[in-house]
């Protein structure tokens, strides 16, 4: 069998070969060069192939290379651009509203005009009549309300501008708001929040509750998120008495990302100059220009958390603490600084998965769950507004060792304002400038850069500056920014069994002290 196997093979190859030879006697397909033949011999790669045309690459000069064009309109809005190339643009309208302005309002209007966003206009009769008119370019929406921001944003094909211009335009300042659409919104509002509160991740809840203590009834310290008491009391009469003082051209840009900017101006004048909202041409008179006012406190709330994840493997009962200080705004220099001591710090979980990039050499991990297994977080966090801001440390662990937690927290505090090793820094540096780098690449990303940023500010700071600043931070900065820090009162937030939690004036005095130690107490009995 073997030997017929191998004879048939003999034949076949014999075949070929007759085959091959006939070919190429008769100048078929078999004279034909490839690539890898002898057609260009001896050429490197790094030269131009002869008798190839040269390649025409797209090129663009200098002033147009990071350019963000600004162009304000005559009622005061503001339309920012910045091209891309792609098919695909992202284009949305930002506006400087927010739950910081309730104050004079029911808390929670921000909240309930997110979930409205996208619903019936005067020129569409429903939100499936709007996606459906997405749909037609590919286009998808989405809208986020923030402590000072409002977005309202779709990303969609470049040649269908007009048409999704006019639609956000309609959507901003035609809303319908009609019973049953309110009546739905109450609902999503009201299952939010109790999601909110079964969720085994307490990171939401602990940054409302650290922003509620830092700036107690003023500004970002108002809820983000509707009261429960308030959801049946917000109506058409409240949402409009609010947007008719927030939702003005001066307080909007309508920014673009994928765009040409004549386009886009010329459809702003199109649907935004001169279009009478649904709530009527009143001038506002009700705007709140208050300042943030940090005051330091502490929120706690006891809970018991035993029974928070069930199942087979249920998470354990945790308690969890976030320490904040007040830092500084977005507008100030010493904004770079503090980005970079938050990169230096960083954080995470004990089972956050390592690798390049991911913050193992982060003090928060080598000087906190490194060192005690029993920690199962330990995560810096950065918020900046406008006028204020705050850097703060959320930790968990098991109830029964709270006190110890929170000493650790305040001598990694302490020790911000200690020596700044030139390798860390460096690290942090790095770390900083490739996450934003990396951050924008992504259109969605550049949209809300650009927008936010002519929001605040009128101009765009371009990513090769804030490289250059995040580049010019010496250690002295961060020693100099944190012991600025140090100098003001505590924020606490507290979720959990909170039996072992020191007093506050007691975490106050380890953050005043030089080595970050809780005052000792001393008991009868335990």
């Amino acid at each position: 069998m073997a030997a017929m196997v191998l004879a048939t093979a003999r034949l076949l190859l014999r075949g070929s070969g007759s085959w091959r030879r006939s070919r190429l006697r008769s100048g078929g397909p078999a004279q034909r060069q490839f690539s890898s033949g002898g057609a260009y011999p001896n050429i490197p790669l790094s030269s131009p192939l002869p008798g190839v045309p040269e390649p025409v690459f797209a090129t663009v000069n200098g002033q147009e290379k990071f350019e963000t064009k600004v162009t304000t309109l005559d009622n005061g809005l503001r339309v920012a651009s910045q091209n891309k190339f792609g098919q695909f643009c992202t284009v949305g309208i930002l506006i400087n509203s927010g739950s910081r302005y309730e104050a004079k309002y029911l808390s929670g209007i921000a909240h309930f005009l997110e979930k409205l966003a996208f619903s019936s206009t005067d020129r569409f009769d429903s939100k499936d009549e709007i996606l459906l008119t997405l749909e037609k370019h590919g286009g998808i929406c989405d809208c986020q309300t923030s402590r000072d921001t409002t977005m309202y944003a779709v990303s969609a094909d470049s040649k269908g501008l007009d048409t999704v211009v006019g639609l956000l335009a309609d959507v901003v300042l035609h809303p319908r708001l009609t019973d049953e659409e309110i009546e739905m919104t109450r609902m999503a509002v009201q299952f939010e929040l109790e999601d909110l509160n079964m969720r085994p991740d307490p990171e939401p809840l602990l940054t409302e509750m650290i922003h509620e203590a830092a700036y107690r009834e003023n500004t970002v310290g108002l809820h983000r998120l509707c009261p429960t008491e308030n959801i049946a009391k917000i109506d058409r009469e409240a949402l409009h008495s609010y947007l008719r003082n927030y939702y003005t051209p001066d307080r909007m840009v309508l920014a673009g990302v994928g765009v040409e900017h004549e386009h886009l101006v010329e459809c702003a004048r199109k649907y935004l100059l001169g279009t009478r909202p649904a709530w009527g041409c009143e001038k506002a008179v009700d705007v709140d220009r208050s300042v943030a006012q940090y005051t330091g406190g502490v929120v706690k709330l006891e809970r018991d958390m035993s029974n928070v994840s069930l199942g087979p493997a249920p998470f354990p009962e945790l308690t969890h603490i976030m320490i904040g200080l007040e830092s500084c705004s977005f507008l100030e220099d010493d904004f770079i600084p503090f980005a970079v001591l938050n990169m230096m710090m960083g954080g995470g979980g004990s089972f956050s998965a390592g690798g390049p990039g991911k913050g193992m050499f982060t003090r928060l991990y080598l000087n906190v769950l490194n060192r005690h297994h029993w920690m199962y977080n330990a995560t810096s966090y950065h918020h900046s507004y406008e006028d204020t801001g705050l850097l703060c440390v959320h930790a968990s662990a098991d109830p029964r060792q709270v006190r110890e937690m929170v000493e650790i927290l305040t001598k990694e505090f302490i020790l911000m304002a200690g020596t700044v090793d030139v390798v860390e820094l460096e690290r942090a540096k790095t770390q900083l400038t490739s996450m934003l780098m990396m951050n924008l690449e992504s259109r969605p990303v550049i949209f809300e850069d650009v927008g936010r940023q002519v929001l605040a500010t009128r101009s765009r700071k371009l990513p090769h500056e804030l490289c250059a600043l995040i580049r010019s931070v010496k250690p002295e900065d961060i020693r100099r920014v944190a012991s600025q820090m140090l100098r003001r009162k505590p924020a606490v937030a507290a979720l959990g069994d909170l039996s072992g939690l020191p007093a506050y004036e007691h975490i106050q005095a380890a953050l005043s002290s030089r080595d970050g130690r809780l005052p000792r107490t001393y008991r009868l009995f335990r």
